[in-house]
């Protein structure tokens, strides 16, 4: 999705500027490329800078309930220092790398909900105008891929995923948000919990797994939350059997076997060990439903279609809103 837009900041006469980014698919850590267009103006003008700036929509949770913004997480500057003559077409080509920490926003081609932008900044003879924002589309790492499909052949679904402001206590996390993906419970857990939170952490090394149940009360007790984390490689995830790794966490997480506040150390890939909430798990944090999408669970994985036809249009509507009225309500 592009936007063209006239740099405001130098008014009528100004140069344009359109953002094209390359159809490869992108993942978290890494090549996002692409091109600025430029169209100068009426005017020969200065390009001092062309910086491009990762952006998301962001729930952010407070004691007077909960609003959302638009949260910029990476900038890169890409080009500069050249004069636009009156009228010139020029093309400035760009490659750069995303954090590992970036939300993964679909799953074999099914929009999980989280909209993320790319925002071009034009910066010209000292003024500065965000000129053009475009849709970023995040595909799973291999690691996140094998986890979500095992998830879906144990019988677990998918009830919607967000972005929430706020920090996991105890991780590596580096970005000021984290994704969370709420699952509803497989069959076999149905009467054990109501749903599973999940929240990916990678890094160059491997990747953190967070797991949260909230967990039904029974008769004489209330319900509770119950916490693991665990740490995996990006190496050998097709020799790992996955279904039996996933089904092992869900059984420790729902036992709430988890030994308290000791950090979770760095194993191979389908070696996990957990450990309890250390009181800052996450800051802000209460469950609900987030962009207000959901997905179908079957045996092939979590992404096997949209349920509902109010649901796809809840999403074509926040992406239509994060990209028309982006400036006015950032965070950070």
């Amino acid at each position: 999705m592009v936007f063209k837009r006239l740099l405001g900041a130098l008014g009528v006469g100004g140069p344009t500027v359109d953002t094209v980014l390359d159809p490869a698919s992108v993942r978290p850590g890494g090549t996002l490329s692409g091109q600025v267009h430029l169209v100068g103006g009426k005017a020969d003008f200065e390009i001092e800078h062309i910086t491009l700036e990762l952006v998301a929509r962001v729930e952010a949770e407070h004691e007077g309930g909960e609003n959302e913004g638009v949260v910029a997480f990476d900038r890169f500057t890409v080009g500069g220092g050249f004069r636009l003559a009156e009228g010139e077409r020029r093309s400035v080509p760009f490659s750069v790398i995303v954090p590992w920490e970036t939300p993964v926003t679909e799953l074999h081609g099914q929009s999980l909900g989280v909209v993320l932008g790319v925002r071009t900044e034009l910066s010209v003879a000292g003024a500065k105008d965000k000129g053009d924002l475009d849709r970023l589309d995040v595909s799973p790492l291999p690691v996140q891929e094998a986890v979500l499909e095992a998830l879906g052949g144990l019988g677990f679904g998918f009830r919607s995923a967000d972005l929430e402001y706020g920090r996991i206590g105890g991780s590596g996390q580096r970005l000021p948000f984290y994704q969370e993906i709420e699952l509803l419970p497989s069959p076999q857990y149905a009467q054990q919990v109501n749903e599973i939170e999940l929240t990916f952490l990678a890094n160059p090394g491997g990747m953190e797994v967070v797991l949260e149940a909230d967990k039904r009360g029974g008769f004489l007790s209330p319900g509770q939350d119950a916490i693991t984390r665990f740490t995996v490689s990006h190496d050998g995830v097709r020799q790992q059997d996955w279904p039996s790794i996933v089904d092992g966490w869900i059984r420790q997480l729902v036992e709430h076997r988890a030994s308290y506040g000791s950090p979770a150390p760095f194993v191979p890939a389908g070696y996990g060990h957990g450990h309890g909430h250390d009181g800052q798990h996450r800051d802000g944090h209460r469950s609900g439903p987030g962009m207000g999408t959901a997905v179908a669970a079957g045996a092939a994985g979590l992404a096997v279609g949209v349920v509902g036809g109010m649901v796809a249009g809840e999403v074509v509507d926040e992406v239509g809103d994060f990209f028309e009225g982006d400036g006015e309500d950032e965070e950070g």
